[in-house]
């Protein structure tokens, strides 16, 4: 406030004229600093009224200006309303007691028509009703504006055509809530052309007429309208009370619901996740079956190898028994007894190691069943059986070397390739009962899981209709995965089959062989029983030889005993940690029937929280028509009200031209 002192100050001495004190010290008092300018009762120059109106547009630093009988010229009035017409901040403007005359109700409706600020304006006596152009004009800016709220047009001279003008003006005007025209001369026509204007007009709840020889009904019709604006206000008020509610509520509404669908979508991503992550489990599983068929090819192999091994062996003892034939024959008549007793026990120490061989591979085809996913376990024993392979060959390379100089040892060879073939035959019936119960069993497991995955998108496609094409991508891909590993499976079967029957054709052929082999040999027997006679100087020796090669037998018998005992004691702690690994596994698949457990409980809670939320939407639409019906029932009634309203006024205008016209003022104005 105080600089806007100094603007003044300095505005006036640019004039040439000297600041009003009264002006200087109304700025200073308290009401300027709280916002109000009270100049009233001050006698206001020309200059003054320039310097004010230079400093009023845009935004003075106070909201009401009172200008009360300041006995302002018609210039100073004009330059005062000329800068009140771009001001922003002035919301009061007290102009009583200034007789105003043309020029200032023209600078009034100019006022009106470009001020958007101004909500209360007082023009007591004023006169302005005198100056027929100057009211018009100022009608004119009343009609064009839409932010006056009050006006005092008290003790204005206004007559019943000033008051026609005035009426035209309100019933454009959809902004002014009270109008005072009291200690005026409206007259009844006056009053009429009001009254009329009130049926347009349903902003105006305040209209004073006393003092302005107004019939008594036309101000009870004035009363009676301004009270239906009022009830039609109020009405309007709570029905956008009620509207506003209702908005709230319903965005409400919309924020829970986009909550909501925010959570399922989460949901559904959670479900994407561990989707996705059981089918890498599942691919990784597959994979690990792959390579577990791999580790038992390359098995395989390495007993191909071992085979091929031993069938060299048997020929390098075929050789030598060619070869020692003559010699064997005279020891073979010398020894039946003590080689009969020998066979008998090797016969029984074998039959005893071939069951105690039977059951340790028995054992070993359960544990490769139940130890596919433990690749480390499968290298170690690998190695361990690697190692004991060529322990067995050492052994078998002595024993070979021992039994090429008996003929006892090669029909104990050929006994023993009989039923190293059994077995071999058994433990590749095995394997492939094996390999087809898993392939069985992945192929039920990929099954069940595709059944589940068609389920759980099935429910999701029934929620939430947008997931369709990503659920169809990924039920063709988990189909395409089924079709890839079906194949692989079908492919790996075929080639183990065509392998296992090339390698029994090769088997069947080796002992077509052998068995020829065994015929002439035993021809060769036959020929060299002539040359028993002349071996029989040499059996001593070679009784001596057998004492020898009997000792080393045991020996040999003993170091096989050693090592069949250490491999049980590796069997044993193998058996131990598969029985561990399979307590884990069953451990991971308790836990993955839990997660299931939780997935079927999430889907519930949803298909509940989906209910309850169409439920509460059911309940909204219904209070939603029912306040809507309940509006027409207003609408309706208003619309009732304000048809008997339109018939009471037409009664009472007709009344009142009937008493018009049969009162004497009535037949001397006809006379006229």
């Amino acid at each position: 406030m105080e600089q806007f002192g100094q603007e003044y100050a300095r505005l006036c001495a640019a004039a040439g004229a000297a600041p009003q004190e009264a002006v200087l010290q109304r700025l200073r008092e308290p009401d300027a600093a709280r916002g109000r300018l009270d100049l009233a009762a001050q006698s206001l120059s020309l200059q003054t009224c320039s310097a004010l109106g230079r400093l009023l547009p845009g935004a003075a630093p106070f909201a009401a200006l009172a200008l009360g009988d300041c006995g302002l010229s018609e210039e100073g009035v004009r330059l005062l309303l000329h800068g009140l017409c771009s001001n922003t901040t002035v919301k009061s403007l007290d102009l009583k007691g200034n007789n105003l005359r043309t020029m200032g109700a023209e600078a009034l409706g100019k006022l009106l028509m470009q001020n958007k600020s101004i909500r209360s304006l007082t023009l007591e006596w004023n006169s302005l009703g005198m100056w027929e152009e100057g009211f018009s004009f100022f009608c004119q800016g009343l009609r064009a504006n839409n932010f006056l709220q009050h006006l005092d047009l008290r003790n204005n001279q206004i007559n019943h055509q000033g008051a026609g003008e005035l009426a035209m003006a309100l019933a454009q005007n959809s902004s002014l809530q009270e109008l005072d025209l009291r200690w005026n001369n409206v007259g009844l026509l006056g009053g009429r052309s009001l009254l009329n204007c009130l049926h347009s007009n349903k902003t105006l709840k305040r209209l004073e007429l006393a003092g302005n020889n107004v019939p008594g009904d036309i101000l009870k019709a004035v009363e009676q309208a301004l009270d239906h604006n009022q009830d039609r206000e109020a009405i309007l008020s709570e029905a956008q009370n009620r509207v506003n509610i209702l908005n709230k509520e319903v965005l409400s509404l919309k924020d829970e619901k986009n909550k909501q669908f925010m959570d399922f979508v989460d949901t559904v991503d959670k479900q994407k996740e561990e989707r996705a992550r059981s089918e890498k489990m599942s691919a990784a599983r597959v994979s690990q079956l792959q390579e577990a068929l791999d580790e038992q090819y390359s098995i395989m192999n390495s007993l191909k190898t071992k085979l091929q091994m031993t069938e060299a062996a048997l020929a390098l003892s075929e050789q030598k028994v060619r070869n020692l034939g003559e010699l064997l024959n005279a020891m073979k008549q010398e020894q039946n007894s003590v080689a009969e007793c020998h066979f008998k026990e090797l016969q029984q120490q074998k039959q005893e190691g071939a069951d105690r061989e039977g059951r340790l591979l028995h054992d070993l085809s359960a544990a490769s069943e139940k130890n596919l996913l433990l690749r480390s376990q499968v290298d170690e024993l690998e190695r361990k059986c690697k190692f004991q392979q060529d322990q067995l060959f050492q052994v078998k390379q002595d024993l070979t070397n021992t039994t090429a100089e008996l003929k006892l040892r090669a029909v104990e060879a050929e006994e023993r390739l009989e039923m190293e073939k059994k077995r071999f035959k058994q433990s590749l019936e095995d394997m492939e009962s094996l390999r087809v119960k898993e392939v069985d069993r992945v192929t039920q497991h990929m099954e069940a899981s595709e059944r589940s995955l068609h389920n759980r998108i099935q429910r999701l496609e029934a929620i939430r209709i947008s997931l369709e094409e990503e659920l169809s991508q990924v039920k063709a891909a988990a189909l395409t995965e089924r079709g890839r590993a079906e194949e692989e499976l079908i492919k790996v079967r075929s080639q183990a089959r065509l392998e296992e029957q090339q390698r029994l054709e090769h088997l069947e052929e080796k002992l077509r062989l052998m068995t020829e082999s065994r015929d002439e040999a035993q021809n060769c027997c036959l020929k060299q029983k002539e040359m028993v006679a002349e071996a029989q100087a040499k059996a001593k020796q070679l009784s001596l030889c057998a004492d020898g090669l009997r000792r080393r037998l045991d020996e040999l018998q003993q170091d096989l005993d050693s090592k069949e005992e250490e491999k049980v004691t590796e069997l044993n702690k193998v058996k131990v940690e598969l029985q561990e690994k399979i307590g884990h596994l069953e451990a991971e698949r308790t836990a993955q029937s839990g997660l299931r457990e939780k997935i079927a409980a999430l889907e519930r809670q949803l298909k509940a929280l989906s209910s309850n939320h169409r439920e509460a939407l059911l309940d909204k639409e219904g209070e939603i028509s029912l306040l809507l019906e309940k509006l027409r029932m207003k609408e309706a009634e208003i619309s009732r009200m304000r048809e008997e309203e339109a018939q009471r006024a037409s009664f009472l205008q007709n009344a009142i031209m009937a008493y018009v016209q049969g009162s004497p003022l009535g037949t001397h104005g006809s006379r006229k």
